[in-house]
């Protein structure tokens, strides 16, 4: 009889360790671990390469990749994606622009550490443009809850008038000028690969720029091409 009860004893705590056991390593999808966070498919993450961060993914969107030469230098890339559910009109344009090869053979003229990155001019001084568009942004009646933090790409435009911008678009490289920034320009999109590149382009040597600072890189940064892609037949209908 106690044989018989010790094996009983034994075969119990075998099949509550198994249990325990399998709870352990078996976490599927969606479920929290230890410190609360919580676990899902590795498909449904990203490293965001302006922070080294792991973000989850919210759904495609459209992306362009620049190619970008410093003259007598280096040759680099960078990659955005754009996100016209919040600046549709903004997104539209500039891959309209983007898909006829606008960008191809123009510059970044405008290069500020912690502050941003500028290009797209065709007169490559801060003075060109092409067609406008409104300005979607809280200060023009537009709501767009994008911020501009590190990465985030906007549109440019004049001071004096909401509804001119065109072509220009700027890169920002810190969080620093949010405050001033929100509200006031059209963010329509965010640098997901290639930010260090951009990074590395304020170690040039600079003149003073149109903005009467040391912005004005003395050496080309030309934009060799801007490559469209992850577009869906919808966002290729109005890209055209």
């Amino acid at each position: 009889m106690k044989k018989s009860y010790k094996l009983f004893a034994l075969l119990l705590c075998l099949s509550v360790f198994v249990s325990v056991f399998t709870a352990c390593s078996g976490k599927t999808g969606g479920e929290e671990d230890a410190s609360g966070h919580q676990e899902g498919n590795y498909s449904d993450y990203y490293v965001d390469r302006t922070t080294n961060k792991v973000e989850k993914k919210y759904g495609s969107h459209p992306q362009v990749k620049f190619t970008v030469a410093v003259e007598g230098g280096e040759t680099g890339e960078f990659t955005m994606e754009l996100y016209p559910e919040y600046a549709p009109e903004t997104c539209k344009n500039f891959m309209k622009l983007v898909k006829k090869g606008f960008y191809n053979g123009l510059t970044f003229h405008r290069i500020r550490e912690n502050f941003m990155i500028q290009g797209g001019d065709p007169k490559g001084d801060g003075t060109g443009g092409s067609s406008t568009i409104k300005g979607e942004f809280s200060a023009n009646g537009f709501d767009n809850p994008i911020s501009h933090t590190r990465g985030v790409v906007s549109m440019a435009r004049r001071a004096d008038d909401y509804d001119s911008g065109s072509c220009q678009f700027f890169v920002c490289y810190s969080d620093n000028y949010a405050s001033t920034l929100d509200g006031q320009y059209a963010a329509f999109g965010k640098v997901i690969d290639g930010m260090l590149f951009l990074d590395s382009l304020t170690e040039l040597e600079m003149d003073i720029g149109s903005d009467g600072q040391y912005s004005s890189p003395k050496t080309k940064v030309v934009i060799q091409s801007a490559e469209l892609f992850n577009v869906s037949e919808g966002e290729t209908a109005v890209a055209n």
